[in-house]
């Protein structure tokens, strides 16, 4: 069996090594454009502010590693053409422009995905920069020595640990959104109105519903950022604003959402026979609402690189769907959050009611008993749960990936008044937080007056 892989990062890491091992006679080639492979992006932030010293240890495996499995993998060569149907490609050799053809049994596409980039006068200045991969990182790393003001532009889970990472190494730092709130689509505002306090208390300018409209600068250098609402010096501009998939080798040739996500079956093939994906490059199924939605996320991408090895040769193993769920530490604050967030549910049209929870996450005379901020979102009508945040300085994350669980097994927000929790003074309360936010929601129950015979 001849298997060729396009991408190797999260997904195509965990695509080879468990092909490799799953299938030790195959022949196996892995397509990478770039010069390093498995880079964990989700790690920039902690190299950028300092935290983390030795970048190598935010790759988990090297074309080295790969070969030992009997993989042979290309470094910087591109793929330009795919033939699905006819089980071909063309690639080209980066380094000495070398183009030639390939042939496939199956083909794995973890492309994954790029920074949105707007087309803005002043976008090709000097100081613009993109934060995606390592090489990204080191060129933010070396352009921010010299750099007095800091603009991020994006405020979702990358700009905001940005803006905190240059804010601690003392940079003057500003961050824009044309949304009117940080973190929109991951939480609600009960959690990004306290988060806001913070970043504006720490000196960081927020620049909120606003959209930056162009780029001014000096002999080619970024200087300032022209925005709907007014203008900001700066020395250098980071952009955050999201992220497309990388799919433009299979467009029309396997089907996608509009905007470009391949589309996959729960054992991660295509619309194209021995064509698979996984990754950013897809869609994925993501169960608070049973539809095809694309949600680019390390921990998404692994588990459909796995199971894109284990369905491989024949139909093994079905992807459960996701439910999204994140997490982030922003200074002192451990916050997370799965599934729905209540403005989100709504936007889709679904009818729901939540649960906001302030209490003390264990009993009040112990030494020190953190507040915790939790809330919980149902529908109306079937009181699942389809969303749920967590925030509080001590870190009680974990919680998260439990209403995660719950949600996968389409779970109400009655039983979760009633599940089974440990109680121990040093952890918790007699009645768990989780359970204490299910009791909060329960209906009150109707007693009826007994008849008088």
């Amino acid at each position: 069996m001849k298997i060729a892989v396009i991408g190797c990062t999260h997904a195509g890491t965990a695509a080879i090594v468990n092909t490799a091992k799953l299938y030790p006679d195959a022949t196996i080639t892995v397509y990478e454009r770039n010069d390093n492979i498995s880079f964990l992006s989700c790690g920039i932030a902690l190299y950028v502010g300092g935290v983390v010293k030795d970048p190598d240890g935010l790759f988990y495996s090297s074309p080295n590693q790969l070969a030992d499995l009997g993989v042979v993998t290309k470094m910087l060569h591109e793929v330009t053409a795919v033939d699905a149907k006819g089980h071909t490609l063309r690639a080209k050799n980066l380094q000495t422009g070398e183009e030639f053809e390939d042939t496939f049994d199956k083909l794995i596409v973890t492309t994954g995905s790029w920074p949105v980039v707007p087309k803005l006068e002043g976008i090709n200045m000097d100081n613009i920069l993109l934060c995606k991969n390592y090489n990204h990182s080191n060129t933010i790393i070396e352009k921010a020595k010299d750099a007095k003001r800091v603009t991020v532009v994006g405020a979702g889970y990358i700009g905001v640990e940005l803006v905190e990472a240059f804010q601690m190494n003392g940079k003057e730092v500003t961050l824009i959104d044309s949304v009117d709130r940080i973190l929109n689509k991951y939480l609600d505002p009960e959690f990004t109105d306290g988060i806001e306090d913070t970043l504006t208390n720490k000196g960081i300018k927020l620049a909120l519903g606003q959209t930056v409209q162009k780029f001014t600068g000096e002999n080619g250098k970024v200087t300032k950022v022209i925005t709907s609402k007014g203008e900001f010096e700066t020395d250098l501009v980071i952009l955050c604003i999201g992220f497309r998939p990388n799919t433009e080798l299979l467009k029309g040739q396997v089907d996608m959402l509009p905007n470009g996500a391949i589309i996959v079956d729960k054992y991660m093939q295509t619309s194209q026979e021995d064509v698979f994906a996984a990754g950013d490059s897809c869609a994925i199924h993501y169960n608070p609402t049973g539809k095809a939605a694309y949600i680019p996320l390390a921990t998404n991408a692994v588990r459909m690189g796995t199971l894109v090895a284990r369905n491989l040769v024949r139909p093994t193993t079905p992807y459960m769907g996701t439910q999204g769920t994140s997490g982030i530490k922003i200074y002192e604050q451990n916050i997370a959050g799965t599934g729905m967030t209540e403005m989100s549910a709504k936007e889709e049209g679904l009818v729901v009611e939540s649960v906001v929870l302030e209490d003390s996450y264990r009993p009040e005379f112990m030494p020190t008993a953190e507040k915790l901020l939790l809330k919980v979102v149902y529908e109306q009508a079937t009181r699942r749960i389809v969303g749920a945040q967590v925030m509080s300085q001590v870190d009680l994350t974990q919680s998260i990936n439990t209403i995660s669980v719950c949600i996968q097994n389409n779970m109400t927000v009655d039983e979760l008044a009633f599940i089974d929790f440990f109680f121990q003074p040093h952890y918790n309360k007699p009645w768990n937080f989780l359970n204490t936010a299910g009791l909060q929601a329960l209906p009150p129950v109707e007693v009826k007056a007994p008849e008088l015979v």
